[in-house]
């Protein structure tokens, strides 16, 4: 029932009609809790530093992470120092927030916010309170900048800058809020948003001053030894794509975009890998992203696995608009 709903996320079909009241209740309860941040009912935290979210109003893969790491490194760059606080989501922690390092568990604090640990090389803080998260962040770390990875929707920590990322594939799906649509809410609510950035440059047009994103891959690594291979070497006969991410089919693109003769594996975004899920009875290699990589180093035979590390790629104005927001924070 669950992938009928989602596959009419698109283009809607009988069973999201059938929970459309669902959604008209769920923009009401979403409507009132903003109402109740406004009026004052419920506490929004406000740190010393400056804040920027990264968030998205649909659910899944808009490629917030991956601007996320490209923003903190930039910030890093140009002389700030930067700290990114993340839900943790899927991680089973008893105790938060948690100051993410390089050798915590991902059982512990998810996908995400060791992937932005290991690939900014930044102070990453996990956990459900973003306000706590970030107080940590700031205490613990000395911070002068924090970047939420998503949290649009999170009005209980104070923010200066607002960043909706917009899949240019998927736009707004079937223009539905959630269950009967992929919308964590209305579209009008873009209009909170400070700045709007297109993942990709497909169908969705951007409204406005926007920015556009593309993803580009850096490198193909062996898992086991980290030594880049050619992708050239890989055109020879076909190679396995796994993903559990929000957005597959866009990873799956842009492999066979470079000529790769792709035998694609889907999993639920933020599934975690056992032994059996990338054991295909063959020596072919298995490509995957570096969101399921870290998921991925404990397993046995890791010299048959690769993993795509790609970046997002942002023109020189988005940085300096927002250096400019930081500049007028001081």
């Amino acid at each position: 029932m669950r992938n009928k709903l989602q596959a009419g996320w698109i283009t809607p079909g009988w069973i999201n009609y059938v929970v459309l009241p669902l959604s008209w209740l769920y923009i009401l309860l979403h409507t009132i809790k903003a109402w109740t941040y406004r009026a004052g009912l419920q506490k929004t935290t406000r740190v010393p530093v400056p804040v920027i979210v990264v968030g998205a109003i649909t659910v899944g893969g808009s490629g917030k992470t991956p601007l996320v790491i490209t923003l903190a490194r930039q910030l890093r760059a140009r002389g700030y120092r930067p700290g990114v606080i993340t839900r943790g989501y899927k991680g089973q922690s008893t105790i938060w927030p948690r100051l993410v390092k390089p050798d915590t568990p991902v059982l512990e604090v998810g996908d995400e916010a060791l992937l932005i640990r290991m690939s900014a090389d930044l102070p990453v803080v996990a956990g459900p309170d973003r306000a706590q998260d970030a107080k940590m962040l700031i205490e613990k770390c000395n911070c002068d900048v924090v970047v939420s990875d998503d949290g649009f929707q999170h009005l209980a920590l104070y923010r200066d800058l607002d960043i909706v990322v917009i899949d240019s594939e998927f736009g707004f799906g079937n223009g539905w809020c959630l269950p009967a649509g992929p919308l964590r809410e209305p579209v009008r609510s873009l209009k909170r948003a400070d700045i709007k950035v297109r993942n990709g440059n497909y169908g969705y047009k951007q409204e406005g001053d926007g920015h556009t994103m593309d993803m580009q891959i850096r490198a193909i690594r062996n898992l086991s030894d980290g030594k880049a291979v050619d992708i050239a070497d890989l055109k020879n006969d076909s190679v396995h794509a796994v993903a559990a991410l929000g957005n597959p089919e866009r990873f799956f693109r842009q492999l066979e975009g470079f000529g790769l003769d792709v035998i694609r594996h889907r999993f639920a975004d933020h599934h975690f890998y056992s032994v059996e899920d990338v054991a295909f009875g063959d020596d072919l290699p298995v490509l995957m992203s570096e969101k399921d990589a870290v998921k991925c180093h404990d397993l046995p035979h890791t010299e048959r696995l690769f993993v795509v590390e790609a970046e997002a790629v942002m023109h020189d104005d988005f940085f300096r608009e927002i250096e400019i927001c930081l500049d007028s924070q001081t």
